[in-house]
């Protein structure tokens, strides 16, 4: 396993590509409403990356046709946005956009809701949100990848839901899908040593059912066996040498 260790220099590239990325995330959320079409989003997200210099990175991606990922209700992960369908009260989604900034990515993503969410469905994605603060939390140098996937695991699966486990997180640099692969399930002491100076994304997936996936006939679309809603989150983190800097930290998180 070839794992990337970023130089000063590099980091303070990612810090750029982590800032914007996450400003796309905080743009977008006042366009987010019943009525809206995931590709409307997808062209103010667009519009919005390329207006500061930067490139979406998923547009053509392995022919990935779109510049972010829109992912509705049973959707777990790589929904393509299209003007088909809009948005319906009480609909959850998640937004995933990866930014290419002067030759380095920020990859990020948040969770919304289109008007009001059932309880059951804002019960969900504060869960999934706490999965990944847990896994961020204790991101240092010598902790192993399987305390991380450990203790999202755990967090989610005693609040009875499921954590996917065909997808999962990922190095990220100057290429978008580096080593390591990070998985959101696991166990302690086991796995990869973190080390100072290691970039990568947490981005646990959490059913509501059952963890089972299938993939659409479009080869993108990943949405949940059983139909129940999926939620997720996603950072971008720096491993530094007492801790973490979350390089997609957006101004409304209490997280530190």
């Amino acid at each position: 396993m070839s794992v990337q260790i970023k130089t000063p220099e590099e980091i303070e590239k990612m810090r750029a590509a982590g800032r914007l990325a996450r400003e796309v995330l905080e743009m977008i959320g006042d366009y987010v409403k019943p009525g809206v079409t995931t590709g409307e989003l997808d062209r103010i997200c667009h519009e919005y990356i390329t207006s500061r210099e930067a490139v979406p990175a998923p547009l053509n991606y392995r022919g990935f046709p779109k510049s972010i990922c829109t992912s509705v209700n049973q959707v777990i992960c790589h929904g393509i946005p299209n003007d088909q369908k809009t948005l319906k009260n009480g609909d959850i989604l998640n937004i995933d956009v990866t930014v290419i900034k002067d030759g380095y990515h920020g990859d990020t993503s948040k969770m919304y809701v289109a008007g009001q969410a059932k309880p059951p469905a804002e019960r969900l994605i504060r869960v999934t949100q706490e999965c990944l603060y847990r896994g961020i939390e204790i991101v240092r140098p010598g902790t192993r990848l399987g305390d991380i996937g450990h203790v999202i695991q755990q967090h989610a699966e005693s609040n009875h839901y499921s954590i996917v486990r065909e997808y999962c997180g990922h190095g990220i640099g100057k290429v978008f899908h580096e080593e390591p692969q990070v998985m959101h399930f696991g166990k302690p002491g086991t796995g990869l040593e973190l080390r100072e100076g290691m970039t990568f994304t947490i981005e646990p997936m959490v059913n509501q059912g059952k963890r089972h996936s299938k993939v659409l006939p479009d080869g993108w679309t990943v949405v949940t066996k059983d139909r129940k809603l999926s939620a997720q989150w996603e950072h971008t983190i720096l491993v530094t040498a007492d801790g973490y800097e979350v390089l997609t930290l957006r101004d409304e998180e209490d997280f530190r």
